[in-house]
């Protein structure tokens, strides 16, 4: 009631095209400050990553081999490839400008441009995060509902407890986990690897993204839940939903229209870190299942020494973590009417 009445109290003394457009000046300048930040932060990513890969020692060495010492005509040509006879800083500039106009390098592995091989892989993943995020977030809210709403009793502690017990299960115990169980003689109905033929995606083959899916989903289901059943019981405290429930309003009304949407933010917020750290957990799950994916590409690209390849990968997790916070810290303002408020004051 004292928001509503304060809202009603400025929109009569203010005239509204004055704060329709300081407001839309306030989440311009907002919305810029935080894209300068993502930009100056993938910019240190991307410091980062070309120094650690420079500084890994000479690639050349590592992809020849034993042939290093009596293959100079190759030396002399992957030197000039990698430009490694210029000062590392000028190579910096130069790998930079290629990644801003889109020329990523060629692949040292098999001579192909990094885009064409990249591009394909980076796909793969985006259907696997994606598809296990539309499984996850439903089924994580479900079960923080069904927690809360029973605290303190069985059936909450035994949701708790199975909980604890899955987050503390790295994503490959449980993805081998799921193997021994759904593709050996236990049951043996799910293939145990990715099946994808001749140049096919391989959601082409439904049931070889089963194990993978499950993998990731058992893997962050279990932080989801618990932050959203957290704040849901904050919520559940509160004098407005006492309020709620004095005026006889039914439990299940009471958790989805006052509880869950207040909930809402914090789910935002530790959904976006759990799909971040998919960018970079999904590596261990796509080598076990072998999903061409980039996370079995940087495995394969670092185990051939293919720093282009590299490189490239690691900008992309980067990105990709920089931009679901991004998204998400947009979406917890918009969820949120004091931080809304507050930016436009």
């Amino acid at each position: 009631m004292t928001d509503l009445a304060t809202s009603t109290l400025d929109v009569t003394t203010t005239p509204a095209p004055v704060r329709a457009g300081s407001a839309g000046s306030a989440w311009l300048w907002w919305l810029a400050r935080r894209l300068g930040l993502a930009i100056l932060t993938l910019w240190l990513c991307s410091v980062l990553v070309f120094y650690a890969t420079a500084a890994l020692g000479d690639p050349v060495r590592a992809i020849l081999g034993k042939d290093y010492a009596s293959s100079p005509e190759r030396v002399a040509t992957l030197t000039a490839q990698l430009n490694l006879d210029q000062p590392v800083i000028v190579r910096y500039f130069q790998w930079l400008g290629g990644i801003l106009t889109g020329n990523l390098g060629t692949s040292l592995a098999n001579g192909f441009p990094v885009g064409e091989l990249v591009g394909p892989r980076i796909v793969n993943s985006a259907v696997l995060v994606l598809i296990s995020a539309i499984v996850m977030i439903p089924l994580a809210f479900g079960i923080a509902m069904i927690s809360a709403n029973y605290r303190g009793k069985r059936i909450d502690g035994g949701i708790q407890l199975v909980m604890l017990t899955l987050a503390g299960l790295p994503e490959f115990v449980v993805g081998i986990l799921l193997v021994a169980l759904f593709s050996t003689t236990v049951f043996h109905v799910l293939p145990a690897v990715t099946i994808a033929g001749g140049g096919a995606p391989p959601w082409s083959n439904p049931a070889s993204m089963i194990l993978p899916v499950a993998t990731l989903v058992i893997a962050v289901t279990p932080y989801v839940s618990r932050i959203v059943r957290s704040s849901l019981l904050e919520v559940l405290d509160s004098d407005y939903v006492e309020l709620a429930r004095l005026k006889g309003v039914p439990e299940r009304v009471v958790m989805r229209k006052h509880a869950l949407l207040n909930a809402v933010v914090p789910g935002i917020q530790v959904i976006a870190l759990q799909l971040a750290w998919l960018a970079g957990g999904i590596v261990l799950v796509e080598f076990l299942f072998s999903y061409p994916g980039i996370g079995a590409s940087l495995v394969e690209s670092v185990r051939n020494s293919d720093v282009p390849m590299v490189q490239v990968l690691a900008m992309v997790i980067a990105t990709v973590y920089v931009g679901v916070n991004l998204i998400a810290d947009v979406l917890s303002i918009l969820f949120t009417p004091r931080a809304r408020t507050a930016i436009a004051s």
